[in-house]
């Protein structure tokens, strides 16, 4: 399966949790590989633990791939390459967990032309094949790759896809993750523009809220009662406005809750983090677990 990760901005997550729910996923004794399509900042190395490619590799990136540059895009393996000692042993019925890397210094996709759709069909054609599921961190907004993939997926009818958009729990990033979806020049009018069905588009795709702050979460113990009144009334409000915005519940796939870690460094949250160390919560690891079921699991799509 394809699973396409995007967000309407910068900033909501989208590559920490995606690469966190590949990694979940590969624990579950599955084979993953994890595409860096975010071309202008392809970093997604950094939160592997991978230094040699942390700003995408400069040799065989997915960028040059598209252009024709190269036959076949790099892949790095993560259990025997990453520099963090917790990854570099793959644990007992753990699947494969390959990167693909962007290019570094590759900038954004400037047009789509045919020869790129057709090698990016291609690449999905052949990863989906060797491997259970793929996921594809694609550029935060409406972009020219996001054009590109909506495109190449047309032309795979046979190959299952879904999308992910990942938003914070703000006013702003609701919005932004409706207009992202509904807009004009939207996942929505793009898809049907290429050939798409409208309908059944929008049925694979699913909202992830990221770094949510629950009113009642342990963080907020030492808070003035003031304040918990506060930011209890602001959760609801949003509440309100993902539905108005139709990214609520229904259409939520999972949340992801506000973990230090993530917020000071952007990595993969092992169990060693949670259980010998720890400086992430259980609840995190969790949610990753459970994404990482739900993102292939059809009955948790079905009847949002």
């Amino acid at each position: 399966m394809l699973i396409f990760a995007i967000s309407d901005k910068g900033g909501t997550g989208r590559s920490v949790t995606s690469t966190n729910i590949v990694y979940r996923h590969a624990l579950q004794g599955n084979d993953v590989c994890y595409l860096d399509f975010d071309f202008g900042s392809p970093t997604a190395g950094a939160i592997f633990s991978v230094s040699s490619v942390a700003r995408g590799t400069k040799t065989g990136g997915l960028h040059e791939y598209l252009r024709g540059d190269c036959a076949e895009p790099r892949r790095i393996d993560i259990w025997s390459e990453s520099d963090r000692e917790g990854l570099r042993i793959k644990p007992p019925g753990a699947g494969r967990l390959v990167l693909l890397p962007g290019t570094e210094g590759g900038g954004e996709l400037a047009t789509v032309d045919e020869e790129m759709i057709s090698r990016c069909v291609q690449l999905f054609s052949r990863l989906e094949e060797e491997f259970d599921l793929c996921m594809v961190d694609v550029s935060a907004g409406r972009s020219f790759t996001a054009e590109m993939v909506l495109k190449a997926t047309v032309r795979l009818p046979a190959i299952p896809f879904r999308w992910l958009v990942f938003h914070r729990w703000t006013r702003q990033h609701i919005i932004a993750a409706d207009g992202l979806v509904t807009g004009a020049d939207g996942l929505l009018d793009v898809g049907a523009r290429v050939g798409h069905d409208a309908d059944m588009l929008r049925d694979r795709i699913r909202f992830v809220r990221t770094a949510v702050l629950e009113p009642d979460a342990a963080e907020l113990v030492g808070l003035r009662d003031e304040q918990r009144a506060w930011l209890s009334a602001c959760d609801n409000d949003l509440r309100e406005l993902a539905r108005r915005h139709k990214v609520g519940r229904t259409a939520m796939l999972g949340k992801i809750p506000l973990d230090p870690v993530l917020q000071w460094r952007e990595q993969l949250i092992s169990d060693e983090d949670v259980l010998a160390s720890k400086i992430a919560n259980a609840e995190t690891t969790a949610a990753f677990d459970d994404l990482a079921k739900k993102i292939v699991d059809d009955s948790a799509w079905e009847g949002l």
